[in-house]
């Protein structure tokens, strides 16, 4: 594990990629306790690369050439229509899976435009003891995560409630992140950053900056939809504002960036120049430290 950076806000964050990836983006439980960012590679138990495909497509396997990434590929402007945001269970599973589908609409364009398969995504707001990922993280590491071998968002109603209640903007930007890593997988971008990734050792500083540029990036195609979002139906202006702050409340971290580049990358994508702006993978190493 890498050691973790405080943070200013509440929260812990764990970031987990392999061939076929775990991302967690989670928080920590009390006001009290600073943010801490951890983050390791692991690989999928068995070692499974491949990922199978309704449509027989194949993900693209490239980072700063990867056709997503390209000009004129733009996302499509949506009208979330997301029900009240409740502390069940099932009225939090209900606005994840309004939210979900959202995110769906406004990226299938943009995949499609890029050539790029697409697989829905699903997600769950109860912890399974054991997912195609392996073992699932504690309480301790993580409020949220993705799974890219089930390619299933878990968030566990408690933890999430724990961390965000009822603040809308922090449920966006954590869902939204976690959108964003499912956009990597189905483009093929998390398959070609594993490839890049050597070390059995999780603080290996050549992985460390990889995983630094995967999560800045899912910030900024958090932020991207954001942009086509906000002010229409559920997400007002002022909502979607405050999500894409969300997105900076981390201090300094080794593997997801230095807070004021966390921001930034949001800043990138909520300009809604479209994925070309998110190309974390061409941008200078001062950029993604």
């Amino acid at each position: 594990m890498i050691a973790p950076p405080r943070r200013r806000g509440p929260g812990k964050a764990l970031g987990v990629l392999a061939a076929v990836v775990v991302v967690v983006v989670a928080v920590g439980l009390m006001a009290a306790v600073p943010n801490e960012v951890t983050g390791h590679a692991v690989a999928v138990p068995g070692g499974a690369t491949a990922r199978s495909r309704e449509d027989g497509g194949s993900p693209v396997r490239e980072l700063a050439t990867n056709p997503l990434l390209g000009e004129g590929v733009v996302l499509s402007p949506v009208t979330c229509d997301l029900p009240e945001l409740g502390q069940s269970g099932a009225r939090l599973e209900a606005y994840y899976h309004a939210l979900t589908g959202c995110l769906g609409q406004a990226w299938r364009p943009a995949l499609e435009r890029a050539g790029e398969p697409v697989i829905d995504v699903k997600v769950s707001v109860t912890l399974p003891k054991v997912s195609a990922c392996g073992s699932a993280p504690s309480r301790e590491e993580a409020v949220a995560y993705y799974c890219g071998g089930d390619t299933t968002i878990y968030a566990p109603t408690e933890w999430m409630m724990s961390d965000a209640g009822a603040k809308r903007a922090r449920h966006l930007a954590t869902i939204a992140h976690e959108y964003g890593h499912h956009v990597q997988r189905e483009s093929g971008i998390l398959d070609a950053a594993a490839e890049r990734m050597s070390s059995s050792q999780p603080s290996d500083p050549a992985d460390q900056a990889v995983v630094r540029r995967i999560e800045l990036q899912a910030n900024c195609f958090g932020a991207l939809f954001l942009a086509v979002a906000a002010g229409r139906g559920s997400i007002g202006r002022a909502t979607a504002n405050a999500a894409v702050a969300d997105y900076g409340r981390a201090d300094d971290s080794g593997d997801h960036g230095t807070r004021d580049h966390q921001i930034a990358w949001a800043k990138a994508g909520y300009s809604g120049a479209g994925p070309v702006a998110c190309n974390t993978w061409s941008a200078p190493e001062d950029q993604v430290s």
